[in-house]
């Protein structure tokens, strides 16, 4: 296990935190190449530093290379072509939890759109090309073609603070693959299949999926690579109270 340095130390090259953070992005093409397994368990065990309620610590984690990988994939692919052919196969396939509101207003909803339109206008895809926008919504179960496959679950027992502290478990993975080279794609899209995906990792059944995440090092020459979302002004969202 990694030495940490006193949590009272300064961070001398604050540059390079903040370049972590702000270079981060959801990459969405990836190269085969490889992350060896020394480099994911250091990954991990930085993460865990994230904070979380009285230390409950409630991640889990299960990662997917190799033949298990490509078998879920395998998996994922067909029930998500199966969907688009019967869609009443929906009620089979729902999540557990609500990521997204069951009624957008504004200015999610106006974000949410400008996020889906520029993707796929930087693709090609227009407006009611079903087939293009199937398939790249596919990618996801694909994992973008990344090497590795993360899927995270959470005790069904914890409450919704633990949502929280996940959040946090998840960014300082993205943050920290920064600092080895390495992108990250955190994705929702896979929970609808948690009933394929849970037993597939061998999750008990007291666990739910929370999301996935597709790590590996960024395919360079694949132009879906320099669609950056942009982020509101600082002056935005925040309220200075004095």
């Amino acid at each position: 296990m990694s030495q940490n340095p006193p949590a009272t130390s300064p961070v001398i090259d604050a540059a390079s935190v903040d370049a972590a953070i702000t270079s981060r992005m959801s990459a969405r093409a990836f190269l085969p190449q490889p992350v060896p397994r020394a480099t994911l368990e250091h990954l991990l065990e930085v993460a865990a530093r994230a904070p979380s309620g009285t230390n409950t610590q409630p991640w889990k984690v299960y990662v997917l290379q190799g033949a298990s990988r490509d078998s879920l994939v395998e998996k994922c692919c067909a029930a998500h072509d199966a969907l688009r052919a019967d869609p009443s196969l929906a009620e089979q396939y729902r999540e557990e939890y609500d990521y997204y509101p069951t009624q957008w207003v504004s200015p999610y909803i106006d974000r949410r759109r400008e996020n889906g339109w520029s993707l796929y206008g930087l693709l090609g895809i227009t407006k009611g090309d079903k087939d293009k926008m199937h398939a790249q919504h596919q990618r996801n179960f694909r994992f973008f073609d990344a090497p590795v496959g993360l899927m995270f679950t959470l005790d069904r027992v914890m409450g919704r603070g633990s949502l929280v502290d996940y959040g946090m478990f998840l960014q300082n993975i993205m943050v920290a693959a920064r600092g080895h080279g390495l992108h990250t794609c955190p994705q929702a899209a896979w929970n609808g299949f948690a009933k394929i995906i849970l037993p597939h990792i061998g999750a008990g059944e007291n666990e739910m999926l929370v999301c996935g995440m597709a790590l590996g090092y960024a395919d360079p020459a694949d132009k879906v690579n320099g669609f950056i979302t942009p982020r509101e002004p600082v002056s935005s969202f925040t309220h200075w109270l004095e």
